[in-house]
């Protein structure tokens, strides 16, 4: 297996594309942290590793929570290998209706929240003096503009810049740090994202979600499942002459 002996956390692991990543790195043998502010999703996920799987109680916008979270995981396991920032929010409005509460959320979490992980996880590894692994989750929304995500798309460009910076300033301790760019996916957060666009559009539920699946080349919207390989990929051996870079899991929605 691929991650035998390795430890992982992975942000907002309690649902969606987090909990399938954190099922794949168990699966490769890893010890796998499940780091969700909804707790009971992540008691639900971390449950299905046994004595390889914790649960933890994490608000990615605070320092001082990030810092336990790091500090627990540490406690039960010994060490930090992986982490994958995957805590996210998402909130959809035209560009003259976005409120300063709206933008200071998704930017405290999307953004702020990437970052105080990631320098969390990297003093841990740093400390532990055998490198690691960092996943960032960006968005296609990153690549480009969309008129009624303007904050989103911003926070996702700017997790794309964070990962190109960090893993230049990081790669000297041994440390990869690379992102994922999921396009179009079928989880929790995208019936939001749908209901949103119906509010908006003008359309009837269902509707939008519809629209962008037709309109992936790969002929359908994604599942959380298409996130395994990549995840275990990045968190791997396999990875470590990549540095700084984000990958389109798409069905290619997006090149670049």
């Amino acid at each position: 297996m691929k991650l035998e002996g390795k430890v992982a956390v992975v942000t907002g692991g309690g649902q969606g594309i987090g909990a399938e990543m954190a099922r794949a790195l168990a699966a490769e043998g890893a010890r796998v942290a499940v780091a969700d502010i909804a707790i009971d999703h992540a008691r639900s996920v971390a449950a299905e590793f046994g004595t390889k799987g914790l649960a933890v109680s994490v608000d990615v916008r605070d320092g001082a929570s990030v810092d336990a979270m790091v500090a627990q995981v540490v406690a039960t396991f010994g060490r930090l290998d992986i982490l994958i920032n995957n805590a996210a929010v998402f909130e959809l409005a035209p560009i003259l209706e976005i409120t300063e509460a709206s933008f200071d959320r998704q930017f405290a979490i999307n953004t702020k929240g990437t970052l105080l992980c990631m320098q969390a996880a990297a003093r841990q590894m740093i400390e532990q003096g055998e490198g690691g692994k960092i996943i960032n989750m960006a968005s296609q929304a990153g690549r480009r503009g969309e008129a009624l995500v303007g904050v989103y798309c911003a926070t996702k460009a700017a997790v794309i810049s964070l990962t190109q910076s960090a893993g230049l300033g990081l790669i000297q301790h041994g440390i990869n740090v690379n992102g994922i760019a999921p396009g179009v996916v079928d989880t929790p957060m995208w019936d939001e994202v749908d209901a949103g666009f119906a509010r908006y559009e003008g359309l009837q539920r269902g509707d939008k979600k519809r629209q962008v699946g037709l309109a992936v080349p790969a002929g359908r919207m994604g599942v959380p499942a298409d996130f395994r390989g990549i995840a275990v990929f990045l968190a791997s051996i396999d990875s470590d002459y990549i540095v700084a870079q984000t990958f389109n899991v798409d069905g290619g929605n997006w090149m670049s």
